[in-house]
């Protein structure tokens, strides 16, 4: 009689990158670090053993390496191009990598993008550098590159980009309806842009009051050759992610984003919910709403008590 079901074969696992080896614990985040290079292939490793079909890599880049251009996004050499390349040489095609693409882990300034004298963020230039990092991405290994930075007409640049450069097999994963919310602050510290950005985003991602626009924002980066789009945060839009599903003809993807999972630990910190319930719970909501999968820090946990 179930009307939806949730598999390991749904769920992304967001993994954090960091410099030299061993594992850093995320305060604002319990229970998620970030790991060295050479750890963050037994991450990914656990997650193919655990049926996980992908992990998403996102970097704490050293503040010596940030600049106002964000150059390091598309150094051939930095920490994520180098994760991807140790965890393809480890376990090849036995999972996918999905790469992140904006600047806001390698700007001194904290932005997704360029900005100028006033700080407003510029969009076709920073288009540009997309376009490189995007590239760099692809070379390195990664299967899927997921644009998150909302930049307008970043999509069709892309693509064009990877598709120039021999990548024409590398997916796209549009960051298509993401939000300026509030529930992204573990995040920050997690990649070290918290304490770097400066006034905020709301120029470019989009208001939480707007519906009809994610179905305008979608609309422009399937024409421009999106493989699939994410609506970001995740709970509180599901009414977002049904609107979409049901709309477009291709798979969406919602992120259960940093604010939603140190919510659920906080509650369980507290006394005030069982942990696996819960998280089963949130995630059942997500296929319920029309989700082709998720991306949550529970993949792991989620993907262990769903083998059994």
């Amino acid at each position: 009689m179930r009307e939806t079901s949730l598999s390991p074969h749904d769920l992304i696992w967001p993994l954090f990158v960091t410099g030299g080896d061993g594992e850093e614990p995320i305060a604002s985040l319990p229970g998620v670090s970030r790991w060295g290079v050479c750890q963050i292939v037994e991450q990914a490793r656990a997650a193919r053993d655990a049926h996980i079909p992908a992990v998403a890599l996102f970097p704490n880049t050293p503040a010596d390496r940030r600049s106002p251009d964000g150059a390091e996004a598309h150094n051939p050499d930095n920490l994520v191009c180098q994760a991807i390349r140790a965890i393809k040489d480890a376990l090849g095609d036995d999972i996918g990598v999905i790469a992140d693409v904006a600047l806001d882990p390698y700007t001194s300034h904290g932005q997704d993008g360029l900005i100028d004298a006033a700080g407003y963020v510029l969009n076709d230039e920073t288009v540009d550098v997309l376009m490189q990092q995007a590239v760099t991405l692809a070379h390195a290994g990664a299967d899927i590159v997921a644009p998150s930075d909302m930049m307008d007409g970043r999509i069709g640049a892309i693509r064009g980009a990877l598709d120039h450069a021999g990548e024409s097999r590398v997916q796209i994963m549009s960051y298509a309806a993401k939000y300026a919310s509030a529930f992204y602050g573990p995040f920050r510290d997690a990649v070290g842009s918290r304490g770097l950005l400066k006034g905020d985003k709301r120029s470019y991602q989009m208001d939480p009051a707007n519906a009809r626009e994610a179905l305008r924002e979608v609309a422009m980066d399937v024409d421009e050759g999106a493989d699939s789009v994410m609506v970001k945060p995740g709970l509180p839009y599901l009414d977002i992610v049904a609107m979409i599903a049901t709309t477009f003809d291709l798979p969406v993807y919602a992120y259960q984003v940093s604010g939603e999972y140190a919510m659920i630990e906080a509650a369980v910190a507290a006394g005030a919910a069982e942990r696996d319930a819960l998280i089963l719970e949130t995630l059942t909501a997500f296929k319920r709403a029309g989700a082709s999968g998720v991306l949550t820090y529970h993949a792991l946990d989620a993907a262990r008590l769903l083998n059994g």
